[in-house]
């Protein structure tokens, strides 16, 4: 099966070792994703970090020729578990429909305290072009 690495250019990937997405035959994972470093400042809270987070992981998606309607699954950690309700608001507002298998679970702290919330993704197409 043919692997296609997906880079988003970020100097972290080559130190970490990991690609931004991996994509083998009609499957495309999306590494763990944060917000913009400009958009986790100071009171960005995490119903807007979402939303970066979601945006992003479209915006992936739809270079590897994906779509959201192609996700079936999302893992979502957050800093913060009594802020469930946002984090899902924002959520539902790209996935309403499409209703992925999920997760959501409160973790320490992510690799940058101005980050609240990291979300991975996984993709599925019935038929791999």
């Amino acid at each position: 099966m043919k692997r296609k690495n997906i880079s988003s250019g970020a100097k972290w990937e080559s130190v970490v070792g990991y690609y931004r997405a991996v994509q083998t035959g009609g499957r495309l994972e999306i590494s763990g994703t944060v917000t913009a470093d400009e958009d986790a400042g100071e009171g960005y809270n995490f119903y807007g970090q979402t939303l970066s987070i979601l945006r992003k992981i479209k915006t992936v998606l739809e270079e590897a020729g994906f779509a959201l309607g192609d996700v079936i699954r999302t893992r979502i950690y957050v800093t913060d578990i009594t802020k469930w309700e946002e984090v899902g608001r924002a959520h539902g507002e790209f996935f309403k429909d499409i209703r992925p298998a999920t997760s959501m679970v409160e973790v320490k702290g992510l690799i940058d305290a101005r980050y609240l919330v990291e979300v991975e993704a996984t993709a599925e197409k019935a038929d791999p072009s």
